[in-house]
């Protein structure tokens, strides 16, 4: 018997871990990995130099919740405790994070007291905001945008000017397509259970909070004990698929990179033919897919159209990645994580991380600037270079920053289809997609970014959650 997984991102290396983890159902399977490319790592990629570290991928973990704590026992479990690096609520990378709007940067509030204080860009205390929530008339619904949920829960100013940044910066999405689910659906369901989000939230402080059971490595004790805000890996965070895919070669799982598959074959209930386009056929017992869902789609698409359809279905975006470096004995920036800019400002980028603040063992200002997403390719067009991304990154830069200084080194990446976006319906049609595959008995499983969350620790809850179920049912 053999498990194929497609794909050496975060996901398909996980799903190896966890497979090792579980046996490898009763030490009765072989595994290997097929990665299309020369690399395993997937979007998370650090440049480092004695200077600087440029991430052209995620740079932080947050360590919250079950997901959170999860990842934390992985890390711990290989070796990379003494790595991580960790923010705590009192860091300025914690603490600052900034929009920006109408030509100006501003603070967004960041503790208990400034909620009853006005900060600009909003015209009122956000207080205002929560008696909006208990205000409001209950609206019965399935469904709904995380802009529309917010807007008639909090009003329009923070759907503009928090909640639309906030979705450009973690799945570079517009707000508006992007479902209440996605980031919201603990609040969603308090509105839809009892009229009010804030109404939900004070039953819920009497329900016990739990971690799902989840076995707390020294790691994520420590986290919790110190309430971090996130972390990144001292050396970047390519480290982690590194040391990953290190440990699943030590304990025999195959890995071939530049293994391109071009068509799986389901011949019947445990038998997959993986036809790779060298021409040489794996005879899989069971294929775990861990490549973007348009991509598999191509690979079914002879055997089961209807569900490549489905797959294509789930859109992505592309995003634009400049990193750049000044060689400067003063930092050219205050101490903040980064700001973000709200899709109104109609602005080329995203928004900027600081890097030189919020990732260690960085000399000089080194920051990140995020170009595009949703409106990558009606901003830039399909043709544009990374010499003309890089000057839309530096005007920008030097009109909000207003740095003049010379860069002393940079990169540009244009990340290809690299997020998927969980637009209005997501949640329904991977539940088509997954009801698919069970009635036609396919052994096929999904694990990765295009389903279940596209943060790290989703990626790598997913593989966990995907491979108990597997295991179970054996």
């Amino acid at each position: 018997m053999m498990a194929v997984i497609l794909g050496g991102g975060l996901g398909g290396l996980s799903t190896g871990y966890y497979l090792l983890k579980n046996g490898l159902y009763c030490n009765n399977l072989k595994v290997c990995l097929l990665e299309a490319t020369d690399y395993c790592g997937g979007w998370i990629k650090s440049i480092r130099t004695k200077d600087y570290i440029f991430e052209q991928g995620p740079r932080t973990i947050r360590p919250k919740g079950p997901t959170g704590l999860n990842t934390l026992n992985m890390m711990q479990d290989l070796g990379l405790s003494e790595h991580v690096s960790a923010i705590t609520p009192d860091h300025p990378a914690a603490k600052n994070r900034m929009i920006y709007v109408n030509k100006s940067l501003h603070l967004l509030p960041s503790s208990l007291k400034s909620v009853f204080k006005k900060n600009e860009p909003f015209s009122k205390p956000l207080i205002y905001a929560a008696l909006n929530d208990l205000t409001q008339p209950h609206k019965s619904l399935n469904e709904d945008s995380i802009y529309n949920f917010v807007e008639r829960r909090f009003g329009k100013e923070i759907a503009d000017y928090a909640i639309s940044p906030m979705i450009c910066g973690i799945c570079a999405g517009d707000a508006k397509e992007i479902s209440v689910k996605f980031l919201m659906k603990t609040l969603f369901e308090y509105e839809q259970n009892h009229g009010s989000v804030i109404k939900g939230m004070v039953k819920s402080i009497f329900k016990e909070n739990n971690n799902g059971n989840l076995e707390m490595s020294e790691l994520a004790k420590r986290a919790k004990e110190e309430r971090w805000n996130v972390y990144s890996l001292k050396g970047g965070l390519q480290i982690f698929p590194k040391t990953l895919m290190n440990y699943l070669k030590n304990k025999d799982i195959d890995i071939q990179l530049n293994s391109k598959v071009e068509e799986l074959e389901f011949v019947d209930s445990s038998l997959v033919k993986v036809k790779k386009t060298d021409g040489q056929v794996l005879d899989a017992s069971h294929v775990y897919s861990s490549i973007p869902s348009h991509v598999l789609a191509k690979l079914v698409n002879k055997q089961h159209p209807e569900l490549a359809e489905h797959l294509k279905g789930i859109p992505f975006v592309t995003v634009g990645i400049v990193n750049l470096y000044f060689a400067t004995d003063k930092p050219l920036v205050s101490p903040a994580f980064g700001f973000l800019v709200p899709p109104l400002e109609n602005s080329p980028i995203l928004g900027v991380v600081f890097d030189s603040c919020c990732i260690p063992d960085q000399n000089g200002t080194v920051l990140t600037v995020m170009l595009g997403g949703r409106w990558f390719n009606e901003k830039f067009g399909p043709d544009i270079t990374k010499e003309e991304l890089y000057n839309i990154a530096m005007k920008e830069i030097k009109s909000i920053l207003k740095i003049e200084e010379k860069v002393a080194a940079f990169n540009v990446s244009i990340l290809d289809k690299c997020i998927p976006q969980y637009v209005v319906g997501h949640y329904s049609r991977v539940d088509k997609i997954r009801e698919y595959v069970q009635s036609k008995n396919l052994p096929l499983s999904l694990v990765g970014s295009s389903y279940d969350g596209v943060g790290i620790n989703d990626v790598i809850y997913s593989a966990k959650a995907q491979v108990a179920q597997d295991c179970g049912q054996q």
